[in-house]
Parts: C-alpha cells; structure tokens; sequence
C-alpha cells in the first residue's frame, strides 16, 4: 500500500518545512529470492502432478513480481492455473509465517505455461512435441518420436536418431497451414442445416 503525504499548510498557518516521504522500498538481491521461492514452491508444484519450468523474480515500483511457468504432459489449462496459484500462495504464506522471510512485502503472482518460444532443452520437453518442426544443432525436421534416450527427427524424408546428450536447445517453428488445404467442416454442417430446415418446413 503506498503511503502519502498530506497536502496543503500545516496548523497554525505556516506552510510544510518539507515533503512528507514515503520511505524507498529496501533493496533485495533478486536472484537469492527467486532461489528462496523456487526451494519452497518447487516441492509443491512436484506434489501437485505439474513440472516447474521456471521461476522469475522482478521489481515493479514497492512490490515483486514473481512468475512461475508450469507444465505437464497433454498440457496446462485454466483450471490448472487456478490449482497450481493457489497452491504455490499457500506455500509462500505460510513460509513467512514459519519466519522465514521469503519476499520482503507484498509480492504479484502470476502463473502460466510456456510458449512455443521456449527452447526445448529437457527430454519431457521433447516428448512434449512430438510431431512439431523444430530446428536443433542446424537441422530443422520433425519430432517423430521421443524416448528414453533421444529422439528421432525426420528432416525431409531422412529419420536422425539423436540421443539427448548430443543436442542442443531446440526451438519449435511456427507452422501455417494453407487457406486451400484448410479444412473448415462446413459440407458436414451446411447438410445437417439443410436437412433440419426442410423437416421444420414439413
């Protein structure tokens, strides 16, 4: 909550000898509060059924700002948010409450997944996409499977089997399909409409 000052003449008539402040916010060493976060928020991401691909830690004016990116296979819904948010609150208050100092004040939370952005760089992201383009160690093909120890990428035709040790961080490539090879399922629906009008008319 921020403070503020009043404004206008102190009693008496004489005007403010100087501007009431709001004491600056003190500094923290973001890297050692998101560790701090991340070792009490990571156990319970994990018991909650979900991978925690990242955590960040930023300043924004008297309040931090922490962002979580969770993930699971079949993907994260809004549900999931809701779930992991609140749990991963739950946890951060109530470490505060054992005394350990987590976040100095009030913190922002914001929980999410991870974008086609984010390079592939673990095999549960792999296995992830199978069946995306990706590009990785100057190839770019297609995940066509993604085991134990590496995966298979079909570059024009050609299987490669790459193990994990040997790859670098992947990146999935934006795909457009064609507008003439879309397809809309409109001739399905347009009949099912035809039909229907005709026995309403009957």
């Amino acid at each position: 909550m921020t403070q503020r000052g009043r404004a206008g003449a102190r009693p008496g008539g004489r005007k403010r000898q100087a501007e009431e402040r709001v004491p600056a916010p003190p500094r923290v060493d973001l890297a050692a509060a998101r560790a701090r976060v991340r070792a009490v928020i990571e156990p319970v991401v994990a018991g909650a059924g979900y991978d925690l691909e990242d955590v960040s830690v930023a300043r924004a004016g008297r309040r931090h700002v922490v962002r979580v990116l969770v993930d699971t296979d079949g993907g994260i819904g809004l549900d999931d948010v809701a779930v992991v948010s609140r749990a991963i609150s739950e946890a951060l208050d109530a470490a505060e409450e054992r005394g350990g100092e987590v976040l100095a004040g009030e913190y922002q939370l914001e929980v999410g997944s991870p974008g086609v952005d984010r390079p592939l760089t673990e095999p549960r992201h792999w296995r992830r996409n199978r069946g995306r383009l990706v590009a990785v160690n100057g190839m770019t093909g297609r995940v066509t499977d993604a085991g134990d120890e590496g995966i298979v990428l079909d570059v024009d035709g050609t299987p490669h089997e790459l193990k994990y040790p040997e790859l670098g961080a992947g990146k999935v490539q934006i795909e457009f399909k064609r507008l003439d090879e879309a397809d809309f399922g409109d001739d399905e629906d347009d009949d099912d409409i035809d039909t229907d009008d005709r026995e309403g008319e009957e």
